[in-house]
């Protein structure tokens, strides 16, 4: 259940930082309010899958899933530029979450 907690925390992660885009400084409410809600729940699920996963994995699996899911939502929401280096980047990320994973089990 505490890999579940913290999926869904790098989840909310992403969600906060595309609304935080979409808020245009904090000057567009609703976008404003659902990049607050998402760092609230993130951070929340974040917390009750650090009762159980060390703080390391933890914390880099949930940076790991918000920076791939931002880099995939910019791609689609945003239009950013979809290189081939950008997505090797991505894969050395989900590539070191795995031996996170790997490594936690050991």
């Amino acid at each position: 259940m505490h890999w579940v907690a913290l999926l869904l925390a790098g989840v909310f992660e992403v969600v906060w930082a595309t609304a935080m885009k979409q808020s245009a400084g904090f000057s567009r409410l609703w976008p404003s309010v659902l990049c607050i809600a998402g760092m609230l729940i993130s951070i929340g699920l974040l917390s009750a899958a650090m009762r159980s996963l060390p703080l390391g994995t933890a914390y880099t699996v949930w940076t790991g899933v918000g920076a791939v899911g931002a880099f995939v939502a910019g791609i689609v929401f945003f239009g950013e530029e979809a290189t081939a280096i950008r997505f090797v980047a991505a894969v050395l990320i989900v590539s070191g979450l795995v031996l996170m994973k790997i490594g936690d089990q050991a």
